[in-house]
C-alpha cells in the first residue's frame, strides 16, 4: 500500500454509472430466458464441478481480473503497518455478521412473518440466510473496492485472508446457526473458489504487469479491460436470475419478505463496520473496502452450498438468489455514501 492519496476524483464511467440499469435489465432478461427456454438455463446450471458452476466461474473471474492488474505484491507486506483495517473486518465478518444474520432469519420467518409462511418454507429461508451471512464477500468486493478508490493490495489481502477463515470456519458456524451435526459441506467447492476467483485472476494479473512494464501501460490497459468487470456481473445475475425465474415468478411476494432481513443486515453490517473504521482513523482507501467486505455476500458460495444441501428448487437456494437481487442495488447506494463520505477520513493512516 501507499500512503499517498489518490489525487485524482473518483468517477464513474457509463458502465459503473448506469450499473443499477443494467442490472435490472439483467434480471428481467434472466427471467424470461429461465421461463422461455428451460433447456438453455438447464445446459448452464449443468456445467458443475464441485458445485461451481463453470460458466459463472468464468464471469466472476472476468470480474476480478481487472482489479487484480492494479495490485503490487511487493506492496503486500505493508499491510501489517496498517492492521486496523484487516481487523475490523474479521471482527466483522466472523464473530458478528453470521449471528446476526441467523438472528434476523428467525426475529422474521418464525414470528414476523409466520402468519404468511408455511414453517417448512420458513426454515428454508432461514438456512439460505444462513448461508449467505456464513460467506463473506470473495469476488464482488473487488468491483466496490474501485468504485471507492479502495486500496487493491489491501483490498486482496483482506479477501485472501477471509477465504483462509472460511475454508475453517464456514462449516461449524453453518452447522452451529441449522443446528445440525451431519452437513456435508463441500470442501472441493470452497478450494476450487478460492482458485478460480483469487488465485488465478491473480496470477494473470501479475503476469500482465509483468508483460506491459510501465506503469502508464498498465494504467492504459486497466483502462480498457475495465468495463469487462461490469459485463461479468451482468451476465452472472442475469444467468442466477435464470436459474430461479419460474419460482421467482410464481411467488413475488415471499421474494420481498426474505429481501427484508437481508436489506436489514446489509446497512447494520456496514454501518458498523465503516463506523468501526471511522472511529479508528482507518483511512478511506482501507476503510471502504473493509466495510464492503462484510456487507457484501460470497452469494456463488451460498448458492452453491444451498443447492448441494437443499436441493436446486428449494427456499433456501431461492433465499439465496435474493440475496443477489438486494446485494447490487443497496450496495451501489453504500459505494454513493463511502464516496460522499470520504473527507471525513483521514488521508493517512495513524502512526
Amino acid at each position: 500500500m501507499t500512503d499517498a492519496p489518490d489525487p485524482n476524483p473518483a468517477t464513474l464511467g457509463p458502465f459503473e454509472r448506469w450499473l443499477t440499469l443494467w442490472v435490472a435489465l439483467a434480471m428481467l432478461a434472466g427471467l424470461v430466458v429461465g421461463n422461455l427456454a428451460p433447456g438453455l438455463v438447464g445446459a448452464v446450471a449443468g456445467a458443475e464441478v464441485a458445485s461451481i458452476n463453470l460458466v459463472v466461474a468464468v464471469l466472476i473471474w472476468a470480474m476480478v481480473y481487472p482489479m487484480m492488474i492494479a495490485v503490487d505484491l511487493g506492496a503486500v507486506a505493508g499491510v501489517w503497518k496498517q492492521p486496523r483495517g484487516l481487523l475490523i473486518t474479521l471482527a466483522v465478518n466472523w464473530l458478528v455478521k453470521p449471528f446476526t444474520m441467523a438472528l434476523l432469519a428467525v426475529l422474521f420467518f418464525e414470528h414476523v412473518f409466520a402468519d404468511w409462511i408455511d414453517p417448512e418454507d420458513a426454515q428454508q429461508y432461514i438456512a439460505g440466510l444462513i448461508l449467505l451471512g456464513a460467506a463473506p464477500c470473495t469476488a464482488m468486493v473487488f468491483v466496490w473496492s474501485q468504485l471507492t478508490r479502495g486500496d487493491a493490495t489491501y483490498t486482496l489481502v483482506q479477501v485472501s485472508v477471509n477465504d483462509l477463515i472460511m475454508v475453517v470456519a464456514f462449516t461449524p458456524i453453518v452447522a452451529l446457526l441449522l443446528g445440525v451435526t451431519d452437513i456435508v459441506v463441500p470442501w472441493q467447492t470452497l478450494i476450487l473458489a478460492t482458485v478460480l476467483y483469487v488465485v488465478l485472476p491473480l496470477a494473470a494479473g501479475l503476469l500482465t504487469r509483468r508483460l506491459l512494464g510501465s506503469q502508464a501501460a498498465i494504467d492504459a490497459f486497466g483502462r480498457r479491460v475495465k468495463p469487462w468487470s461490469v459485463t461479468g456481473l451482468i451476465a452472472t445475475v442475469a444467468i442466477l436470475f435464470g436459474l430461479q425465474g419460474e419460482v421467482i415468478l410464481d411467488r413475488p411476494l415471499i421474494i420481498a419478505l426474505i429481501a427484508v432481513p437481508i436489506i436489514l443486515q446489509s446497512y447494520g453490517i456496514f454501518a458498523l463496520a465503516y463506523g468501526a473504521a471511522w472511529l479508528m482513523k482507518v483511512p478511506h482507501r482501507i476503510a471502504a473496502p473493509c466495510a464492503m467486505i462484510g456487507t457484501s455476500n460470497f452469494f456463488e458460495l451460498a448458492v452453491a452450498v444451498a443447492i448441494s444441501l437443499f436441493g436446486l428448487n428449494s427456499g433456501a437456494a431461492l433465499a439465496t438468489v435474493v440475496g443477489v437481487l438486494v446485494e447490487v442495488p443497496v450496495m451501489l447506494t453504500l459505494v454513493a455514501f463511502a464516496n460522499r463520505t470520504r473527507a471525513r477520513f483521514p488521508e493517512r493512516p495513524l502512526p
